[in-house]
């Protein structure tokens, strides 16, 4: 039976259709842009299409998500020089009626492509140069780093975290796989604004250093204005421990984390003339009673009702005393023990000796108000000369060889950690 000749007709032109729709496919697809297809993203790295809130305006305990948006934002804007910085420079996509729907796809198309090939490189350029990135202090240490000064800081903040880091491997190994709880990091210091963690170390500058944290999370306009209830008895900063441990964790390890220590020698002395010989209505009768009444032989009544006039040798037997009368204060303690430096990995070492310096360097790195510098004045007994190394020596001049090896061994790791000297000559 052949077939007829309509039926014949109506075949070829429904192959035909076919033919022209699959064609008409495959150039379409083959026109079509494979990044609105799915659209890459740098890897480890959140685009957004909003707005994001300013940095200095997150509220504490923000999210990792929008922390690392916001420096994202900031790679974005150093990239462009001469442009105006805000949030909104990371937007791709700007409603904009006056364009037609394909131009306007084509410019976002080109922004796109344009961020996920600068993403990478800018993470890169920052990781290598210095501070701003999150855990990484050194992005960009600002103008004056180009100075040789600047330099030789630099050369010295890596040399102190390398001996720093050697000892905590060679006598606390088992501290780097210790979990970090509240009571590691009671004694540090949280500011926001600038994402600065800071551990306090008593009579090692800490009453300066929470004055310029003050300033810097906006709590007062100078360092000068700040009286010292205001700064030891006040609650305008925030304990790393009053977070919750989601709070703790994330600021530890995106915040910059920095300590300045003192030769522990010179620490102590200078902790035992503030506390003992000045009226002090906490030391005197909680310390100096029970050090009077234990370490003194035939005391006075008047001595042991008032607990005043404690004597060096006396504060050092109490000092090395395994059974004490009154337990550890801060003020004398170690600094391994207050600030945990085997298990917290400080971006920042600064000491004492060098305050001036490493105080301002540490400003520039993260980016301070030039205006802000570390203040100069003595927070007490501003008529009385500084604690030194003359100084001290004469107070250690009162012990025994045995007394003065015992303390040197008392504070070994801080001698250790830190890279300070032996301070006597017979030590060993």
């Amino acid at each position: 039976m052949t077939p007829r000749p309509g039926t014949m007709r109506l075949a070829c032109m429904f192959s035909s259709v076919l033919l022209f729709g699959a064609a008409g496919l495959l150039l379409f697809i083959s026109l079509q842009d494979p990044t609105e297809l799915a659209p890459p993203q740098a890897p480890g790295i959140k685009f957004s299409i909003r707005p994001q809130q300013a940095h200095e305006d997150l509220p504490q305990g923000s999210s990792q998500d929008g922390d690392l948006k916001v420096s994202i934002e900031r790679v974005t804007q150093d990239l462009s020089s001469g442009t105006p910085k805000g949030p909104d420079r990371l937007v791709p996509e700007q409603h904009e009626p006056h364009l037609k729907r394909g131009s306007h796809l084509r410019l976002r198309q080109r922004r796109r492509r344009l961020l996920i090939k600068k993403m990478p490189a800018a993470a890169l350029a920052n990781s290598s140069a210095g501070p701003a990135s999150p855990g990484r202090p050194f992005a960009r240490p600002g103008p004056r780093a180009l100075d040789g000064r600047w330099v030789s800081l630099q050369q010295s903040q890596r040399e102190r975290k390398r001996v720093m880091q050697e000892a905590c491997a060679k006598y606390r190994a088992s501290s780097s796989r210790r979990a970090v709880t509240p009571r590691h990091v009671s004694r540090i210091f949280v500011e926001d604004r600038h994402r600065v963690l800071y551990c306090e170390v008593p009579k090692a500058g800490c009453s300066n250093w929470k004055r310029v944290l003050m300033v810097l999370a906006g709590l007062a306009s100078s360092t000068a204005d700040i009286q010292h209830n205001t700064v030891h008895y006040g609650s305008a900063l925030r304990r790393l421990d009053t977070f919750d441990r989601q709070g703790i964790l994330h600021r530890l390890s995106t915040y910059t984390k920095m300590l300045f220590v003192r030769e522990p020698f010179e620490r102590l002395v200078s902790a035992f003339r503030d506390k003992f010989e000045h009226p002090n209505s906490y030391y005197h009768p909680v310390f100096g009673k029970a050090i009077l009444a234990r370490y003194r032989v035939n005391a006075s009544r008047e001595a042991l009702r008032t607990g005043s006039g404690v004597r060096f040798p006396e504060f050092v037997q109490y000092l090395l005393d395994v059974h004490r009368p009154v337990g550890m204060d801060i003020h004398w303690d170690h600094v391994s023990r207050l600030c945990s430096p085997c298990l917290i990995d400080y971006d920042f070492v600064g000491k004492f000796e060098s305050m001036e310096d490493d105080a301002n360097f540490f400003l520039s790195l993260i980016h301070a108000p030039g205006n802000l510098t570390f203040p100069r004045f003595k927070d007490r007994h501003s008529e009385e000369a500084r604690t030194t190394a003359r100084i001290t020596h004469q107070y250690f001049a009162q012990l025994s060889a045995l007394q003065r090896q015992r303390t040197y061994d008392f504070y070994y790791m801080d001698y250790l950690t830190f890279n300070y000297s032996k301070p006597f000559a017979d030590l060993y």
